[in-house]
Order: structure tokens, then C-alpha cells, then sequence
């Protein structure tokens, strides 16, 4: 019993922080995303090198969840944390970068074979559906992005506090969302590519 009553006072102790985090975050990336020193004036290099390091970053996070998912089934309890650390720090790093690059650079359109920044009717009517597919995969990826920050913490504070019957429960429903915003990373990137101006 008295294990339990740890177990919950660790999760109280971090809770008020996950939530804070989970508010937070996402504001300060949407206003940091809206924030391009480019269009403000500023002369700052554009970081246009790192969309296929961030791109491949979320290709790196989708491979550690699934060995860390392996290691767990196979009793290996201590490389399942450890590769979970780095999954996380590996997220951190892609936020990092993908907000640094949009503060330093004009975003791409997808579907603008010109480059010029805008979708003409013609360039719209090339790609058709596949543009639309293109925003549902986007936008189902932001949406993902920010609804797993309190899932991963959650789940990441159970297993910090030995609750392991609680933390497995909450990993079924973390481990497949974070999945699928780490592959939708790539794919999204896969797709914009060609429309980057360099």
C-alpha cells in the first residue's frame, strides 16, 4: 500500500508541470512559428538545411519507439527506458530545429512548381488530390504533435513512479499516436520537398 501512495505522490508532484508544459509548449512554438525575421526585416541566414535533418530525425524517433517496444516485450526493461529517454530528446531536438527554420525562413507551398511563393490555378490543378492528402496528413501531424506532449510525460511519470500496470495502459495510447506523428514527419517533409526554394 505504501508503494501505491508513492507512486501517486510522485505523479502529483509532476502533474501541475505537464499540464504547464502541455499549455505552454504548444503556445510558444505557435507564436514562435509566426514569428519569420525574413518578413520582418531582419538579415538572418536561412536555415535551409535543416528540414532534412529534422525530417530525418522523426524517421530516428519512429525507429527507437519501435526497438524500445521490442525491448520491453523481451524483458529488457533498462534499454527500454533508455532508448525512451532518447526518443524524447530526440522530439525536443526536432522542435528545436523545425521552429528555428521557420523563424528564419520563407515556408513552402506545396504544389508551387515556381517557387514564387504562391499557388497559381494551373499549379493547383497539377497536383490536385494529392495536395488535399497532403493537408490531412499536415494537419493530422500538428494536431498529434500537440495532443501527445501531455500523453508522453503522463506516461513517461508512471514509469518514473513505478506505477507499471498504469504506465503500460497509457503507453497503448501514447506509443501509436507518437508513432504516427514520427512517420507523418517524414512523409510530410518526402512530399514538400520538392517545393522548397534553396
Amino acid at each position: 500500500m505504501e508503494k501505491i501512495i508513492n507512486s501517486e505522490a510522485v505523479e502529483q508532484k509532476y502533474k501541475k508541470w505537464i499540464i504547464l508544459l502541455s499549455v505552454v509548449i504548444p503556445i510558444a512554438v505557435a507564436l514562435l512559428f509566426g514569428v519569420n525575421l525574413q518578413k520582418l526585416g531582419y538579415d538572418v541566414e536561412p536555415l535551409s538545411f535543416l528540414p532534412p535533418i529534422y525530417a530525418g530525425i522523426n524517421g530516428a524517433t519512429a525507429i527507437v519507439l519501435i526497438i524500445a517496444v521490442w525491448a520491453i516485450k523481451n524483458g529488457k526493461q533498462d534499454l527500454h527506458e533508455k532508448l525512451m529517454k532518447f526518443a524524447i530528446c530526440l522530439s525536443v531536438s526536432f522542435l528545436v530545429m523545425y521552429v528555428a527554420y521557420h523563424m528564419t525562413s520563407i515556408s513552402a507551398v506545396f504544389g508551387d512548381a515556381d517557387h514564387n511563393g504562391l499557388l497559381s490555378a494551373t499549379e493547383s490543378e497539377k497536383v490536385g488530390y494529392v495536395r488535399s492528402l497532403y493537408i490531412f496528413i499536415l494537419l493530422t501531424h500538428i494536431a498529434l504533435s500537440v495532443i501527445i506532449i501531455p500523453f508522453v510525460l503522463f506516461t513517461y511519470v508512471r514509469a518514473l513512479s513505478q506505477s507499471f500496470v498504469r504506465h503500460r495502459k497509457l503507453a497503448r495510447i501514447t506509443y501509436p499516436m507518437w508513432l504516427y506523428v514520427a512517420v507523418t514527419g517524414v512523409i510530410v517533409y518526402f512530399m514538400i520537398s520538392p517545393y522548397y526554394t534553396h
